[in-house]
């Protein structure tokens, strides 16, 4: 029953081959496992969204790394992007700190005992600069950690 509705819902891929929006980029937009809802075209979009979403930077840039990891491994596209929501401005701190503390471990820093660094004061007019040096100040665990938890979730 709800393959049924599923279908009458979604698109068909004639329809996504005929939409002016997507004919713009030829081919790359147009495989069937970008649109279709199957095993592994579900599940490699999950997993694209869940790496994606752990990108520093808003959701369009995780939006942008999502749909682009979707057209690369061609699993399905609007998933990927839909998946990235999970890392929003309630969640997104918890997940950077738990990122810091596997790089942290995987690192050996402090063993194990990690000092949480400040959070700067935000400027509108310079905004992506202060993030950028906050970022840089939370070293090799964060960046050890946050590829390491982006890769475990997508595995997972």
């Amino acid at each position: 029953m709800l393959r049924k509705h599923l279908r009458r819902v979604l698109p068909s891929h004639q329809s996504i081959r005929d939409n002016r929006y997507i004919a713009r980029f030829g081919h790359r937009l147009q495989h069937h496992n970008l649109w279709h809802l199957h095993r592994r075209s579900v599940a490699g979009g999950i997993a694209a969204g869940l790496f994606a979403g752990l990108i520093p930077g808003s959701n369009p840039v995780q939006f942008t790394a999502g749909a682009l990891l979707a057209v690369a491994f061609k699993v399905n596209l609007p998933l990927a992007v839909l998946v990235t929501l999970y890392s929003n401005p309630f969640t997104i701190v918890p997940l950077y700190l738990l990122a810091f503390e596997i790089g942290a471990w995987f690192s050996g820093t402090q063993n194990g005992v990690v000092s949480q660094p400040a959070f700067p004061e935000l400027h509108w007019h310079n905004l992506m600069h202060e993030l950028w040096s906050w970022m840089m100040m939370l070293g090799e665990p964060f960046l050890i950690g946050l590829p390491l938890l982006a890769a475990s979730l997508a595995i997972i």
